[in-house]
This record gives structure tokens, sequence and C-alpha cells, in this order.
């Protein structure tokens, strides 16, 4: 069964995007692979990104089309705004791009949080049920109450109040000396592959949906869809 998924990512003219592929080792929107590295299966699958509602298969009553119209309008009505700077950063178990701590970026992060919580909503209507299957996987022992109700209300735990703006750079890394010798090793990589491309402004432009085929199968870029307000 196919599942979409909208995301954040940088317009494709951005060193940023670039960056982020080649750090990967896959161009979502092209399909271009290259050589990525070490301790990048997951993100590498998911392709570059930072997720505001995540992968769900389309409800019963729902289409693609419907999904994209849908879309369309949404964005119609919303301006671009300037990005918080970003930074290599640990977040749980991985790496990620997250803004920078002690940038003053609350603006931006005020208008990315509203943005990720809309999505969540308004698009809402277009996801089918959790099957027990992918109820199982993302019930997780740590979720707290509140995560538990949002996994039943909206398929995912870490929403709203409990969504973190992160771009995935590395898998789950090992709780461990030798993990997090591999932790500081990855990030000092990460830093300095991404600090030219995060040098500059960067700006939220519009939303990005991915679709996974099939499960397993690497999420594509199918369409942009620009702010035009």
């Amino acid at each position: 069964m196919m599942r979409y998924a909208l995301y954040f990512t940088p317009p494709s003219h951005h060193p940023l995007w670039a960056a982020g592929c080649d750090w990967l080792g896959r161009d979502p929107e092209t399909g271009v692979t290259g050589p990525g590295g070490e301790h990048r299966i997951d993100p590498r699958r998911y392709g570059f990104h930072a997720t505001l509602k995540p992968p769900f298969s389309l409800a019963a009553d729902s289409t693609a089309a419907d999904l994209e119209t849908a879309l369309e309008a949404f964005c119609l009505e919303r301006d671009a705004f300037v990005m918080p700077a970003l930074g290599v950063a640990a977040l749980g178990d991985f790496l990620a791009l997250r803004p920078a701590p002690g940038t003053s970026g609350e603006e931006s992060a005020q208008r990315l949080q509203h943005l990720a919580d809309d999505c969540v909503r308004q698009f809402d209507r277009f996801r089918a049920p959790l099957s027990a299957q992918a109820r199982a996987r993302r019930a997780t022992a740590h979720l707290d109450a509140t995560e538990v109700a949002y996994l039943e209300a909206w398929g995912y735990p870490h929403v709203f109040e409990h969504w973190r703006f992160h771009m995935t750079l590395t898998d789950a890394l090992p709780r461990s000396e030798k993990g997090a010798e591999l932790r500081a090793r990855l990030s000092t990589d990460a830093t300095r592959h991404f600090e030219e491309a995060l040098h500059g402004p960067l700006a939220c432009e519009g939303l990005s949906l991915f679709v996974e085929s099939a499960p397993g199968a690497d999420f594509r870029l199918a369409r942009r869809f620009s702010f035009s307000a």
C-alpha cells in the first residue's frame, strides 16, 4: 500500500538541498544515488527532509489527486518565511539538523510550529486509520500518556507540542562508549559537510509531497508545492 508524507525540504536550488542529498547518498527528487556514508540507512530511504505530517496511507474515500488539490489550496494561502539558523545536534539516539540554540529565530520557530500543526490537522481527513502493525511499531514503551493519545487520534505520537523540527542525518547510534565516539566523529563530519550550505539564509517556501510506492521502498519527492500568498 502506498504511503504519503508532507515534508519541509530546502528549495532545489539551495546549497543545503544538494549537501543533504550528498550526505545521505540519494536525491529523492531526481532518483540520482551516490556513495553516501555509514550509519545513514534509514534517513537515506526517507530522503533529506523535516517531517510536517508523518507518512500515512490514504483513506478509502480519498485519492492522490484529492490530496494534491488540497495541498495546492493550502499553499495558496501561505507565504514564505525565513527559517531559523540550523546546526548539527543530537536528538535522542541520532544526529540531525536542528534550530541552533542561542539564535534569534523565535518568530521563525513559531511559524514552523504552526505550519506543522496545520498540516497534521488539515490533512488528517486524507489519512486511513492505522493498521495494527503500524500502531504497534509506533507505540513504543517510552511514550507518555499525551503521546499515546496523539497516536490514537492523529496516527503519530510526536505532534503538536511534542513535535521537534529536525532533518535526520544518521541512523540511531548505540548508547555505549564506542557509540559516543562514533557520535562525536559523525557530528564532526556532518558539521564540516554542512558548514558552507548553512552559512547563507534559508527560507521555507512551500511543502514537498513524498510518496512510498510500496512497504520498504525509498520515499521519493513526488511534487513541490510553493507558498503563494
